[in-house]
């Protein structure tokens, strides 16, 4: 377990998040990795951080991090990117620094959290005001959310409906079922963690 940065309590919270990814730089350690980016991506929820984080270039460093073996990072990452990408400067760094194909390689993880939070981001990505990008409803985006629709987790179906009624046009979802070449048919559904018993 990842000790918490030895840091001045007078540093305020830039040298906190400075503190927080020099220990993921530095760290051999996978389980302090797994700690700091876990941490990395909560901040990443208060608005008031989004200055701090990509001048600490945070955003890349989740983009880097979602080519990871490591699937615990990898959802750390694309939770990180999730809570970043409402705003529009993080969702045009996220875009132009060509994090829609990792996004979009998410879908295909075998880890529901790490799904839900792809499908999340690429709405936020894909909201109005922002500039077009047709990958965002690619006929493998749109295939697989009508196999997600298909899902036995609510949370994943629904969200998918989501997608597909909020984002996609019914053309778009109508040669996505018309394909016989449905190649996100080899996109297995994510686990499901099985309800607690209390």
């Amino acid at each position: 377990m990842a000790q918490k940065p030895k840091i001045d309590p007078h540093v305020g919270r830039l040298g906190y998040l400075q503190a927080l990814v020099t220990e993921f730089q530095e760290t051999e350690s996978q389980d302090a990795k797994e700690q700091v980016l876990a941490n990395l991506a909560n901040f990443a929820y208060d608005p008031g951080n989004y200055q701090y984080l990509r001048q600490l270039q945070v955003l890349d460093l989740f983009l880097d991090s979602l080519s990871e073996e490591n699937e615990t990072l990898i959802k750390f990452a694309i939770g990180g990117l999730c809570n970043l990408c409402p705003d529009k400067a993080n969702k045009e760094h996220i875009l132009q620094a060509g994090g829609l194909p990792l996004i979009i390689g998410c879908l295909s993880s075998p880890n529901e959290e790490t799904v839900l939070s792809a499908v999340t981001t690429l709405m936020y990505l894909n909201s109005p005001g922002s500039r077009s990008h047709p990958e965002l409803t690619s006929l493998p985006v749109v295939q697989c959310m009508l196999r997600f629709s298909l899902s036995a987790s609510t949370r994943l179906r629904n969200l998918a409906q989501i997608f597909l009624e909020d984002f996609c046009s019914p053309s778009q979802v109508a040669e996505a079922h018309s394909q016989q070449a449905h190649s996100a048919l080899g996109i297995p559904l994510p686990k499901t963690e099985a309800p607690q018993q209390p």
